[in-house]
């Protein structure tokens, strides 16, 4: 759903020797997006289903947050920064993903 080619140029890759790993984290990211936002992600180019339920069409916000994610993962591989202080960027995946939660009353 989002291309490879996109990915790269967010990461500022310009070689093709880490391609399968890019290509796990853009995977990972739009699973991480369903399970936290209890939705399942249907391809712009597909028709929503009928009732759409809980389906949604990647966006715009959606994709940028996952770019987000990628980007991250793709720079910090490990799950421990030893020796640095992190803070979470205000207005970043989060913010981009919020308004698309399912939230089931």
């Amino acid at each position: 759903m989002i291309a490879l080619s996109l990915v790269k140029q967010q990461l500022r890759v310009f070689h093709d020797d880490e391609d399968e790993l890019i290509q796990g984290y853009t995977d990972a990211a739009l699973s991480t997006f369903e399970s936290w936002s209890n939705r399942i992600l249907i391809d712009p180019a597909n028709a929503l289903p009928d009732p759409p339920g809980n389906a949604i069409a990647l966006s715009k916000s959606i994709r940028q947050g996952a770019l987000l994610l990628i980007g991250h993962w793709y720079a910090n591989r490990e799950t421990v920064a030893v020796g640095v202080s992190a803070v979470e960027l205000p207005l970043a995946t989060n913010a981009l993903w919020k308004p698309h939660r399912w939230v089931n009353v």
